[in-house]
């Protein structure tokens, strides 16, 4: 296993994110997400719900890249409004994406970086649906360049709901607020530190935590176990490949080293 690379420990590790869930939609945003919710559909939790992004629940994950727009398998229609009054509001959708910042305690940023909201320095994508993605459903992320202009002291605009209670509006209702799991090109996190406060759990082969803490803008936690991130096995690296024809997530990561750093 010494050919893994690092893009596909990753995408294993977020699939481990949708263990368990349930009878969920599981979103993966993003080449990496989308083949961890596919890896994990196909592999360990085959009770988890999919879509094809965009009006169709789908019997089987949707490769990436270019196919025959026929050849997927609906299981049922689902355009945009029935999604958020079945799935979204309701619970009962886990999605895993990549802002451009987070801070310790999840609050999340992908409008803008620099000045203000009326003269910002860098413009985004805007909030888009993550308010309400973050009050209502679980949420976890991935990061394919963890560094400290990622991980950061504070947002430059709150785009998403963290559980910094200094940062929630009076009489809000942030008791369905549910981050979960981090995966970066270094580790893996969650929030089960202090008040909910990011801490690694495990760190990809050969990394170090020091590394890591140097790579981010806070102070972090440690699981008081640190696990060392699993390869994936050769039937998962199958399934990946199957999700993946063209070879897209190769490029998610940059160089796509070797899982194994340590060892080569």
């Amino acid at each position: 296993m010494s050919d893994v690379t690092l893009v596909d420990l990753c995408i294993l590790a977020c699939s481990e994110a949708f263990r368990n869930n349930g009878e969920v939609i599981a979103t993966g945003v993003g080449p990496v997400p989308r083949l961890a919710a596919g890896l994990a559909k196909l592999t360990h939790s085959p009770e988890l719900m999919m879509t094809d992004g965009e009006a169709y629940l789908v019997e089987q994950p949707v490769p990436l890249g270019p196919r025959k727009y026929d050849d997927r398998k609906p299981a049922g229609y689902l355009p945009f409004s029935r999604f958020f009054d079945s799935a979204v509001w309701t619970g009962r959708r886990h999605a895993m994406v990549t802002p451009t910042q987070l801070d310790r305690f999840g609050q999340i940023n992908l409008s803008y970086m620099g000045g203000t909201h009326r003269q910002p320095k860098t413009q985004m994508l805007g909030v888009r649906g993550f308010p309400g993605n973050t009050i209502y459903h679980p949420n976890s992320f991935f990061f394919p360049a963890h560094s400290p202009r990622v991980f950061v002291p504070d947002v430059d605009m709150i785009s998403g709901v963290g559980y910094n209670p200094a940062k929630h509006v009076a009489g809000g209702n942030f008791s369905a607020v549910d981050l979960r799991t981090i995966v970066t090109n270094l580790c893996v996190m969650d929030f089960g530190g202090p008040n909910h406060a990011i801490r690694v759990i495990s760190l990809h082969p050969g990394v170090s935590f020091d590394e890591v803490q140097a790579a981010t803008g806070f102070p972090l936690h440690k699981a008081d176990t640190i696990t060392e991130t699993p390869l994936p096995s050769s039937e998962a690296l199958a399934v990946i490949a199957s999700l993946d024809p063209h070879g897209i997530r190769s490029g998610v990561i940059k160089d796509n080293p070797f899982a194994l750093r340590a060892a080569s």
